[in-house]
Formats: structure tokens, C-alpha cells, sequence
């Protein structure tokens, strides 16, 4: 038995997955906002840091109660952008042992399509993983193994603070975060259109197919695997961006971590899905987590 232990520590939010796979007996996440102000400022904020640090003394703990054989670190699109990130890495360091990997689009594009796709049954290739994070959304495009990949520096804490001053946004915020995306996309070198299925991964993702399942609470089980239709998704996503973020906090199964920022998040999932033409989306709870768990494996 090798126990193997992986982090995934993103924009918005920190994840640990502790096991023997393909059995997992821990897998935690924590809203951590990482990424706060980076984009205006270029540096990890002092108060940011501070919540990321209790995260990863929390997981310390978690990892230290399991014969972890090894243990992977990987910070994604906050830490690739800030100035100070060699503050975060001493603070990873000097709590887990390790450092931590900042990785590149390429690498992060690999491991969220190894998580994402592994043991799935998808219904054609090739297939485009959509991983919107906090400040980045990386496009895959692929079939046994990634044939393309491209990292978009648009997210859903980036566009956020980027465009939206009211809640609900305004109209025209509305039309400055979709014009970014647009944008992106145009000059993307993975087409959308190519694709003959899409999978969807991470917490926007799952967020919003946990609204358009009209879940009492969050729920993992009911959520993945699950092949919703584009147009409900894209008639979810108009609900969500209309709402105030109290109206938002009061879901049943919306993360509060997550209420302020999924309008932008959910405006980049409908218009990636549109540009693809899907008339359905795979939404898939194993992300880029696993992929590094098995990248250890």
C-alpha cells in the first residue's frame, strides 16, 4: 500500500485528497481566496495569506494522522502571478515539509484532464475539459491523452474584481466580464467547436449543476457524472447572475466562499459552452486534484 497525499492550492480555494487510490479516505476543500487583489495588485495580500496558512496547518494535521508515502504540493494561477509568492512558498515549507510546485498552464492543464477523465466513460472524442478556476480557466482538448491545451488568465475571482462594483451587477458589468471572456477565447488556440463531448470540472462547474439540479443541499454523489443540457445550464446561469449575493448565500448548496464571484464563473462556463455548440456538458467532481494524487500514485 502506498498512501499518497496531494494539495491543490488555486485562486480561490485549497483541497487536500489523502489515500491509497483509488481508494480515498480524506478529501477536503477550503475557501481561502488566495488570489484576493492579486490581479490589481500583484501580490498576495497579508490577510490572504493568513487564511491559506490556516488551511494548510489544518491538512498538516490531517496529513500527519496517515502514513502519507509522499506528498505533492501545487499551487495554480494566484502564485504564478504574485510578486511575493516566495513568501507563500516558506509558509508551505515550514508547515508540510514540502515545496510547493507553482505549476505551468501546460502542467496544469495535463493533470486537470489525467483527473478529470480516468475511469470515465465520455460520449465522444475528442473531448474538451473546462477547468474555470479563480484565475485562470484552462480549455483541454483531448482523447486517451491532452492533443491540446491552452490557460486563459480569466476566472471567476479575476473577473469579479475586475468589472462588478454592484450586486447584482449592473448590466453592463455584466457585458465588460463577457467581453473579457470573448476575448479570450478569440484568442485561444483551442477551439471550443472542435470538441465532440464536454466535461466540466472544479467548484463553478459543480456549483452551478448543483443549482440546475435544484439540490436541497450540496451533494458530490448526485453531482458527478451527471450530463446536464446546455440549455439549462445557460438558463441557470442567467438566474444566478441576476441574484444579490445574500440571495445567492441563502442556496442551500452554495458555497458562501463562493456566492460574490460565481456570476463571473458562470458567465465563463456559458460562453465556453456556446462558442463549443454542446447540446449537453459532463460535469465531473474529480479535477485536477486527482490528477496529481495520481501523478504520485
Amino acid at each position: 500500500m502506498t498512501t499518497v497525499a496531494a494539495v491543490d492550492c488555486g485562486t480561490n480555494t485549497i483541497k487536500l485528497l489523502i489515500g491509497d487510490l483509488p481508494d480515498v479516505v480524506v478529501r477536503e476543500s477550503r475557501v481561502v481566496r488566495l488570489g484576493q487583489g492579486v490581479d490589481a495588485t500583484g501580490r498576495l495580500a497579508p490577510e490572504a495569506l493568513e487564511r491559506a496558512f490556516a488551511a494548510v496547518d489544518e491538512y498538516a494535521a490531517l496529513v500527519a494522522r496517515h502514513d502519507v508515502a509522499r506528498l505533492r504540493f501545487c499551487a495554480t494561477s494566484a502564485t504564478r502571478d504574485a510578486e511575493n509568492a516566495a513568501e507563500f512558498a516558506a509558509g508551505v515549507r515550514a508547515r508540510l515539509g514540502v515545496d510547493p510546485e507553482v505549476l505551468s498552464g501546460e502542467e496544469e492543464a495535463r493533470l486537470a484532464f489525467a483527473g478529470a477523465v480516468r475511469g470515465r466513460s465520455v460520449p465522444g472524442a475528442p473531448v474538451l475539459v473546462v477547468d474555470i478556476g479563480g484565475g485562470s480557466t484552462e480549455l483541454i482538448l483531448g482523447a486517451e491523452e491532452v492533443e491540446a491545451a491552452h490557460s486563459m488568465d480569466i476566472g471567476s475571482v479575476r473577473l469579479h474584481e475586475r468589472h462588478v462594483r454592484h450586486d447584482p451587477p449592473t448590466a453592463g458589468e455584466v457585458r465588460a466580464m463577457v467581453a473579457d471572456v470573448e476575448a479570450a477565447l478569440d484568442a485561444c488556440p483551442v477551439d471550443p467547436a472542435a470538441a465532440a463531448s464536454v466535461i466540466g470540472i472544479a467548484g463553478t462547474v459543480t456549483t452551478v449543476a448543483a443549482g440546475v439540479l435544484r439540490l436541497p443541499a450540496y451533494d458530490r454523489d448526485r453531482i458527478d457524472g451527471r450530463v446536464l443540457r446546455v440549455a439549462d445550464v445557460t438558463a441557470h446561469v442567467d438566474e444566478l447572475v441576476a441574484m444579490t449575493v445574500a440571495e445567492r448565500r441563502a442556496l442551500g448548496w452554495m458555497h458562501p466562499g463562493r456566492a460574490d464571484v460565481i456570476d463571473a464563473g458562470a458567465l465563463v462556463l456559458r460562453t465556453v459552452l456556446e462558442r463549443s455548440g454542446a447540446e449537453a456538458v459532463t460535469v465531473s467532481e474529480t479535477d485536477i486534484l486527482d490528477g496529481i494524487a495520481w501523478s504520485l500514485a
